[in-house]
């Protein structure tokens, strides 16, 4: 894979040193839950209370690699591990490139370069770089594939072009795709055929959308922001939409002012004087804090993007919180409302669940369920149970919802509310929240926001998590050059760690 991936678990060596440190413990609190639930005795004793789904898990981590051979739950042979350089797959399936970094997605498109990698006006006509999640959508037997192209792996910008073929190398490409003589291949030209970069218009939706913290020069009714860059996995729901989990954004913001004081706010989300390379405030200040102190707030949130309709506005959703997307699950409760499960891809940070105020109609208008609705946070205990915890702003000390949504990672509370998945072990020695939004200090960057001085706290709503239903534990997906299908198998089920849970239901959400 040409170019190599900036690392977005560390800052890079350019980043002042201490800047964006981890401030997260070595050992996390899960982690010390389940080393508790792993000890000899407790693994002896009490595997069957921690869950059959982790008991089996746990076991099979300690097999050899051989002892799974004959397992057959996958329905295919195991692969042996080698060194040729190809995609290696089991006997029955196959591999071809369907579409790869830079191919012309319209015929008036410039073939790929790879002396040059394009030009800005190139990039914006072709498929996106550094592919991550992605889901197939059938409309009258055509087949339209929406893909998140995570960044743009082509070196240290010089100049404002490339600031522009790396944007447009960022966000979602949506193309139809054909079969041909049997592999499958881009359909240039095709009516669905969409870029979607990080200069494409999109709505805010929810209880973010006009608040202060959210207001620009270029939009001073905080209702339309540019662009979705840094999408890691991603979801699809029951009515047919695509949604594209904003990820690492906070890598692309810089300072052109050395002297800027670093609010917590910022620090919270890893924002800080110095990107990681990307250089995009040298050519578009949206991206330098220093003049544009609100931007990173329209920034990391899902999605919701129409790929069977080019001509629709993608939609930010901040009713479903602020913080690195790795995923959206998506699921029906009994009742019909919409549950959509999320998980913040950073070393001691939360997973949460979102449930609609409106309920699912098959057939009917279901445009709109993802923009009020409320916001959970798990909490986990020993013996593999917990509930989730409603975050309000009762609960979180928070001024609304809004801000909530904006500072889903605030690190400050009182004993009332949420305590943080890194930090100091509950006095209990059991409980363990996976959340904190709490009321933190505005920083001198932002203006607008609500003061909540005085706000009494109170005990935050509780749900019990399904305990027959254990959480699945999730495996990041490596990035993906080049776009490859095996056999086709219908539709499937929308990927994500609780998803693939056969059966897995909301009932009483």
């Amino acid at each position: 894979m040409p170019g190599t991936k900036p690392s977005q678990k560390e800052p890079p060596a350019t980043v002042a040193p201490g800047e964006l440190a981890d401030s997260h413990e070595s050992e996390t609190d899960f982690e010390r839950l389940s080393e508790r639930a792993l000890s000899r005795r407790g693994f002896v004793a009490g595997g069957v209370a921690f869950g059959t789904a982790a008991f089996v898990t746990s076991a099979a981590a300690l097999r050899p690699l051989s002892a799974l051979a004959n397992n057959d739950r996958f329905g295919f042979e195991p692969v042996a591990a080698n060194t040729l350089d190809t995609v290696t797959v089991p006997k029955g399936y196959r591999w071809h490139v369907v579409a790869r970094w830079g191919d012309p997605m319209w015929s008036d498109g410039a073939e790929f370069d790879q002396r040059t990698r394009g030009t800005g006006a190139s990039q914006e006509r072709a498929f996106g770089d550094n592919n991550d999640g992605m889901s197939l959508f059938a409309d009258g037997g055509r087949n339209v594939l929406a893909v998140n192209n995570e960044f743009y792996a082509s070196g240290k910008p010089e100049t404002p072009d490339d600031v522009r073929k790396g944007k447009a190398g960022h966000g979602v490409s949506v193309v139809e795709i054909a079969k041909r003589n049997g592999t499958w291949s881009i359909v240039q030209d095709s009516p669905y055929n969409r870029r979607i970069t990080a200069d494409t218009p999109m709505e805010i939706t929810g209880p973010a959308r006009g608040h202060n913290l959210l207001k620009t020069a270029a939009d001073p009714k905080a209702v339309q922001s540019l662009g979705t860059w840094n999408d890691c996995g991603n979801g699809r729901t029951p009515w047919g939409t695509y949604l594209a989990c904003e990820e690492n954004f906070n890598g692309y913001f810089s300072s052109s002012d050395p002297a800027l004081k670093i609010g917590p706010a910022f620090k919270r989300y890893g924002i800080g004087l110095k990107d990681w390379g990307y250089a995009w405030a040298s050519a578009d200040e949206r991206f330098d804090i220093a003049k544009q102190p609100n931007e990173p707030n329209r920034a990391g949130y899902i999605v919701e993007i129409d790929p069977l309709d080019p001509e629709s506005t993608p939609k930010k959703r901040t009713a479903l919180g602020r913080f690195k997307h790795e995923n959206a699950e998506v699921v029906l409760a009994a009742n019909g409302q919409v549950v959509v499960y999320m998980g913040d891809d950073e070393r001691g940070e939360f997973m949460y669940r979102f449930v609609s105020d409106g309920r699912h109609v098959e057939g009917g208008d279901n445009a709109d369920l993802l923009e009020t609705g409320r916001l959970f946070a798990a909490k986990f205990t020993d013996g593999g149970r917990g509930e989730w915890v409603e975050l309000t702003p009762e609960a979180t000390g928070m001024a609304s919802p809004a801000e909530i949504c904006i500072h889903t990672r605030s690190d400050r509370c009182d004993h009332h509310g949420p305590a943080r998945m890194g930090g100091r072990e509950p006095d209990n020695g059991r409980d363990l929240l996976l959340s904190h939004q709490q009321q933190e200090p505005r920083q001198e960057a932002q203006q607008g926001g609500r003061s909540d001085a005085g706000r009494r706290s109170q005990p935050a709503r509780r749900q019990p998590l399904r305990p027959d239903r254990p959480l699945a534990s999730r495996r990041r997906r490596p990035s993906r050059h080049r776009l490859r299908l095996g056999p086709l198998r219908g539709r499937g089920q929308p990927g994500g760690a609780l998803g693939r849970q056969r059966g897995f239901e909301e009932r009483n959400p």
